[in-house]
């Protein structure tokens, strides 16, 4: 079970960079004004827009920009703290992957559901949120997990001393 859980970090420590420095500087850009980034990175943010046709970035329906919002203020966070809890395997690791994971999958049942009942979705594009539906289930399944593996050993005193009191 040791070597699952450290495979399923290491896969999600990957996402959870990830998303530390997209959110910022690539999904900010529907919700914040443009001026605030560099043309190089506005310039990146519509060459994906047009390439992938990504409509939810172009139309920026209030559900996505609310969305998007979300990310910014909870996700952002929560992605620093998940990459500290990894790197230095803090207890509260799994509360915040798991609260990161639900949030997650939350946002993407509702961009998905749009974006395969609209019609107007590429399946290029579905390619690109699908497998965030996945590490957010991924991220939900380890915060259900232990901590660790290790158990904590109770020590004979700690048993006698319980013995003594009752």
């Amino acid at each position: 079970m040791g070597c699952v859980i450290k495979l399923i970090d290491a896969i999600l420590l990957v996402f959870f960079l990830l998303m530390s420095i997209v959110i910022p500087l690539f999904d900010a850009q529907n919700c914040l004004p443009k001026e605030y980034y560099p043309n190089v990175l506005v310039d990146l943010n519509s060459w994906y827009m047009n390439d992938y046709g990504d409509y939810l970035v172009a139309e920026k329906p209030h559900f996505f920009v609310g969305l998007i919002w979300m990310e910014v203020v909870v996700l952002w966070p929560l992605s620093i703290l998940n990459v500290v809890g990894i790197i230095s395997s803090k207890s509260w690791f799994t509360t915040t992957c798991l609260m990161f994971g639900s949030s997650v999958a939350t946002s993407m049942a509702a961009i998905l559901s749009e974006l395969f009942n609209s019609g107007k979705a590429s399946d290029k594009l579905k390619m690109v949120y699908l497998p965030f539906m996945g590490l957010a289930i991924l991220a939900i399944l380890r915060g259900m997990l232990p901590s660790s593996c290790k158990t904590k050993a109770v020590s004979k005193s700690a048993v006698a001393g319980r013995k003594k009191r009752a």
